[in-house]
């Protein structure tokens, strides 16, 4: 059964389509209209090797807040979605990544209930035109419409675009970690006997 699915949502800030299939290589076309943000989920459905695309468009002329957060929003949804009942799945997904100076561990657990534990220092407010700010809002979306425990957490860094590229790389890393089907679970990987 392919585990995929699309999502569209519009509202007065924003439009947005995806598509994902967990079980992919990677491809894909995104565009947000924001391209640090584009930068950023190319990393993810790459490493996660995932199939992505995206197409988003929004009120950048305000500023680049409603469509990242939106992005993180659809992205959450399609991931629920997705996984359904998360039968089979391996459920927890870690991966701690160097890059270049700055090293990043992201740790997560598809346990259907949302939160967010997020200790970066990003030292810059901007890495061009992109407000780093926008970073845990944007993993703060994904984490309380996916249903995902997260930690993000930065061991040490100083330049902040490899700083956040580190957080986007080991976060498609756990995430494919995460979503992997182990032909070991029965059911699904709780004592509960469910993930919610």
């Amino acid at each position: 059964m392919s585990r995929s699915a699309t999502i569209k949502r519009t509202t007065a800030e924003t439009s947005i389509e995806l598509s994902l299939e967990i079980d992919g290589d990677g491809t894909g076309e995104i565009s947000t209209a924001v391209p640090f943000m584009d930068h950023m989920l190319i990393l993810l459905k790459k490493h996660g090797f995932f199939n992505l695309s995206i197409s988003a468009s929004g009120d950048v002329e305000i500023d680049d807040h409603h469509t990242v957060e939106d992005v993180g929003i659809c992205l959450g949804e399609a991931f629920k979605q997705a996984l359904g009942d998360k039968q089979g799945l391996r459920r927890y997904g870690r991966c701690t990544m160097p890059m270049h100076e700055a090293l990043a561990e992201v740790v997560l657990d598809f346990s259907g209930r949302p939160h967010l534990v997020y200790n970066v220092a990003i030292p810059t407010a901007k890495v061009g035109n992109f407000d780093t700010e926008l970073v845990e809002e944007f993993f703060t979306a994904f984490c309380n419409h996916a249903g995902v425990n997260l930690h993000v957490n930065l061991a040490y860094g100083s330049n902040s675009h490899h700083i956040i590229e580190a957080l986007f790389k080991g976060f498609g890393r756990a995430l494919d970690e995460a979503t992997a089907v182990d032909a070991r679970v029965a059911g699904v990987m709780s004592t509960k006997g469910k993930l919610e």
